[in-house]
């Protein structure tokens, strides 16, 4: 699998300086025609010219064969002409005539060789570097990194991991590059960039989102524009859809190919984001401070608890080296993004990460770093999300995944079964193209389901646009928050192994309560749902279904506190109603002791409120007993629908 774009340059920036700035005193050669073709390949490479280079050293050589720096610079320009064999070997040459005169040959060699996958050569080499050199300690930490790659590498070749890459075939492929793939949770839209040429742009070509969506028989439909809002005339890279498909995330880099389109950047690359509108989406805005700077943010990727957003950040270190680092901010109310905070040392390391994905379990991550040990380059990773919200120990997806190319740009749906990513394999339709493949068990992300619904009007039908609030009924925290669109509909995602209080509430409105137990569930199947919204007025009751009491007690259970809170809330901002508290039970056992328990636990809700700041005046509790079942109490299901709590406006 390999990244697109991909520029395979190992240059050892050490061991060219110190060419560069030999005297012609010190050469390995005499001869002076030789020594002038080095000097003019000299001056050609530090212009960038390459084959200008080449050319030259090719002459000098033919001088002297024995030329060391020659064949060393000419391996430095086959390397960046990725001709990796031919560098090699003028390495090689170098060092068979004087292996000691430049001691990083060794260390540039192995670099070499481990790019192109010769790892036990590349670890003799970098082991020969650290025996001969007493120089740069940053390149001699660099060599004992590349034999810890070196050893990963060799075991995971002898130990692969089960690979499979698909084409996704020609309603997302074409003759033209297809790359940074993006999926909403249902798994019916897929977004991505496709690289098209183009002569008014500075660079040649345009990059701009194509969109699909899935068949009735399951294939993806062609490719189409995303539109003028987003599309411009200018490039636009690394799109992020929110998992329900409403809000994108792209990034926009300055110049005369970059922003574009009257979008105003903060310097280099900036992070934007749109609303979906019906079938067109609303005019970018740039994601503004603290998360966008005069550095580059990119890469963005967000969690699907609607508040959190990672992403890359590049900037220049002391020593002028470019990093990358992974980093995450959280949507805060009113709008405001925080100031980003770099994540742990378990991700970010001292090399580079890119290309960061959370999946939809908002559990487990995926990011491609060469920072960690690997196959050498930059491989992609995974980590899950510790039980005290730390990131855990990056685990390397393992081999034919990752190879000695870089890896990068992985997509998991959100059954966690199905990766995707870019590649420009043989048999491909052109260029890049989009692949997906079986994502192995062990590194498969958490088991979550989505909801999909659509809220309404209880009495006219209309849509509304709503907020949606899960609780994690263990912890009391909301985990999510959302809106429905202006058509009613949202999705949202939930990890299994949890219990969650669901919330759809709106000004104006009775809100809408309802429970999902997940402890237990077998099946990953997604939950569609309808939520009529009542307006606020007399009479209609509301069942409180994250209300709980233990057996036979009315003592409230911790896990209550979240729905109580959300009906303080709404007396709260409704401070004129007065509303009535009622019990219920099922038909089991005395009809009286029935009557006293449903009131008793009708009191516990209104000791609660009023403790909490609603004044007693406004509270009216009753106990039914079983004397108004919503169903027959004729099974273990319909009882335990008639065992509730519920609240109704008596004073509007």
């Amino acid at each position: 699998m390999r990244s697109f774009g991909k520029n395979i340059l190992f240059l050892s920036l050490f061991s060219i300086a110190g060419i560069l700035t030999f005297s012609q005193e010190n050469y390995s050669t005499k001869n002076k025609k030789a020594i002038k073709l080095f000097e003019e390949a000299k001056q050609h490479y530090n212009l960038r010219d390459t084959e200008k280079a080449k050319q030259a050293l090719l002459e000098a050589i033919e001088k002297d064969t024995l030329f060391v720096e020659a064949h060393t610079m000419l391996g430095y320009v086959y390397g960046d002409l990725n001709q990796i064999e031919k560098a090699i070997e003028e390495i090689k040459k170098a060092l068979e005539i004087n292996p000691t005169l430049l001691p990083g040959n060794h260390y540039t060699l192995a670099q070499f060789q481990s790019g192109a996958g010769n790892y036990k050569d590349a670890k003799l080499n970098f082991d020969r570097f650290l025996k001969l050199s007493a120089g740069n300690s940053e390149m001699k930490k660099a060599a004992e990194m590349g034999i810890v790659n070196c050893d990963f590498a060799i075991y995971a070749i002898e130990h692969p991991v089960p690979f499979s890459p698909v084409n996704a075939g020609e309603g997302l492929n074409s003759k033209y590059d297809e790359y940074f793939p993006s999926i909403t949770a249902d798994e019916q839209m897929f977004l991505f960039t496709r690289r098209l040429p183009a002569d008014n742009t500075q660079m040649g070509f345009q990059e701009d989102f194509y969109v699909s969506n899935r068949g009735a028989d399951g294939k993806w439909g062609s490719a189409y524009g995303i539109g003028p809002k987003i599309n411009s005339p200018s490039n636009e890279g690394a799109p992020c859809l929110s998992p329900d498909g409403e809000i994108l995330f792209f990034v926009a880099c300055e110049g005369d190919f970059g922003y574009g389109a009257g979008r105003q950047g903060f310097g280099s690359c900036d992070i934007f984001y749109s609303y979906k509108n019906g079938n067109d989406w609303t005019k970018p805005q740039n994601l503004g401070a603290p998360v966008c700077t005069k550095w580059w943010e990119t890469q963005p990727s967000f969690s699907s608890d609607g508040k959190t957003l990672y992403f890359v950040r590049g900037s220049m270190n002391a020593q002028g080296k470019k990093e990358t680092d992974i980093c995450m901010t959280t949507l805060k109310p009113g709008g405001k993004w925080t100031a980003p905070v770099k994540l742990g040392k378990n991700i970010n390391t001292s090399g580079s990460e890119e290309s960061v994905f959370i999946h939809p379990d908002n559990q487990t991550l995926y990011f491609s770093s060469d920072g960690h040990p690997g196959m050498g380059g930059l491989d992609i990773f995974m980590s899950r999300r510790q039980p005290n919200g730390e990131w855990g120990q990056a685990i390397n997806l393992g081999y034919p995944i990752n190879t000695f190319s870089d890896e990068n740009s992985l997509l998991v749906t959100r059954d966690g079964k199905i990766a995707y990513f870019a590649s420009d394999r043989k048999g491909g339709m052109g260029g890049l193209d989009i692949y997906s493949f079986d994502l192995y068990e062990a590194v498969q992300p958490g088991k979550t389901i989505y909801v999909k619904g659509k809220v309404f009007d209880a009495i006219t039908k209309v849509p509304l646009e709503s907020d949606i609030d899960v609780v994690d009924l263990q912890t009391s925290n909301s985990i999510l928050k959302a809106v429905s669109n202006k058509k009613g509909d949202f999705l949202i995602c939930l990890p299994i192994n949890k219990n969650y209080a669901f919330n759809a509430s709106k000004t104006g409105y009775l809100f809408y309560s309802e429970n999902y137990s997940l402890v237990e569930k077998k099946d990953y199947q997604p939950i569609v749902v309808s939520i009529p919204l009542s307006p606020i007025t007399n009479d209609i009751p509301v069942v409180l279904r994250n209300v709980f009491f233990d057996t036979n007690k009315f003592n409230l259970k911790d896990e209550s506190k979240s729905e109580l809170n959300k009906l303080l809330e709404f007396l709260t901002k409704n401070p004129t109603l007065k509303i009535e508290l009622s019990g219920h039970t099922d038909n089991v056992g005395d009809k009286k002791s029935n009557q006293v328990l449903s009131e008793n636990r009708a009191k516990s809700v209104s000791e609660y409120l009023s403790t909490n700041g609603i004044i007693k005046e406004r509270l009216i509790y009753k106990g039914y007993g079983d004397t108004k079942p919503v169903v027959e109490n004729d099974s273990d299901e319909h009882r335990q629908m008639n065992r509730r709590t519920e609240f109704k406006v008596v004073i509007k």
